[in-house]
């Protein structure tokens, strides 16, 4: 796919993992996470790959370039994904057409699920294609909040949502793809109206429909391959999952 560009967010602390290692480069079947991430991406593309680096930038390069030549793009400033996204923009190439967003701390994601988001976004011709999953137990996860046409409205972060929202299971799993002349004109338009002061990537569904940009939702089948990576418990189930998943694909 010589027109798709692959963003990696992998510049943030980690505080909960308790740890002074960047949580990217903490371990999963001998290899640091965000390998596993990048090892995916390169199936995709392997020469159209950006990673965001901020905490421990050095560290991290370090690593990843003993297995993989990639673009590092530095976060100056840990101001939120939309932000992180933002620094990467300046570095795509012209011929860019769609640019796929990954995060660093999902390892287990596999190069079919992307495949089949990538095929949704370019099908139905949307500006934005978020991947979306069912999850018995959503607790934490930003739900998918539609209209009752099945159009999506928005992303509800678990601390907005309202009670009804919260009984929502389609969770939203933080990888996306955006057509890139869109995502260039309208990621300077979030707004860091939040607790946290950030810019945040979620903000970018309420701005495409706001313009009346075509939105796609995939709904993907396996909630295993999305379980994002926030504390050492996390690390562990990760771990656990990832010869499962490997030996039912293989």
């Amino acid at each position: 796919m010589d027109d798709l560009a692959i963003v990696i967010l992998a510049a943030g602390k980690g505080t909960r993992m308790k740890s002074d290692l960047p949580k990217v480069l903490h371990k999963v079947a001998g290899k640091s996470m965000v390998v596993h991430v990048l090892a995916c991406a390169r199936k995709l593309t392997p020469d159209n790959i950006h990673l965001v680096i901020g905490h421990q930038a050095q560290l991290v390069k370090q690593e990843v370039s003993q297995y993989f030549l990639v673009n590092f793009v530095i976060q100056p400033s840990l101001l939120g994904t939309g932000d992180a996204v933002k620094q990467a923009l300046p570095e795509l190439a012209p011929k860019i057409k769609d640019v796929l967003v990954l995060c660093g701390d999902v390892p287990l994601i596999q190069e079919d699920t992307l495949k089949e988001l990538i095929a949704t976004h370019r099908t139905t011709h949307a500006k934005l294609t978020v991947l979306a999953v069912n999850m018995e137990s959503p607790t934490g996860y930003g739900r998918i909040i539609l209209d009752t046409s099945g159009d999506m409205i928005s992303i509800r972060e678990e601390s907005d949502a309202t009670r009804k929202e919260k009984q929502i299971t389609t969770i939203n799993t933080g990888i996306y793809c955006f057509d890139k002349t869109f995502l260039e004109e309208a990621i300077g338009l979030i707004r860091p109206d939040n607790n946290q002061a950030e810019f945040y990537l979620t903000d970018m569904v309420q701005i495409a429909r706001s313009k009346r940009e075509k939105i796609s939702v995939r709904l993907m089948a396996d909630p295993r391959q999305v379980i994002g990576v926030n504390s050492p418990n996390d690390l562990e189930r990760v771990e656990a999952l990832i010869q499962q998943i490997e030996n039912e694909l293989s």
